[in-house]
């Protein structure tokens, strides 16, 4: 696909993907929206935190 490249490691494996956002321009939220979905993917085996013990942590670590 024209913009889209993979890059290999010395086996010939696909380790990463490169986007040519200038030449797939016209699909950027697309783009965004995939790599939302990754990171979501990503994280579903994160533990869980309700918003009060955030918010605690937050303010003990001053960035709240």
């Amino acid at each position: 696909m024209k913009g889209v490249s993979f890059v290999t490691n010395d086996k010939n494996e696909k380790i990463a993907v490169q986007i040519d956002l200038k030449t797939l321009g016209k699909h950027q939220e697309e783009i965004e929206d995939v790599l939302d979905t990754i990171i979501a993917e990503s994280r579903r085996d994160d533990v869980d935190i309700d918003w009060s013990a955030a918010k605690k942590e937050l303010k003990k670590a001053g960035k709240l």
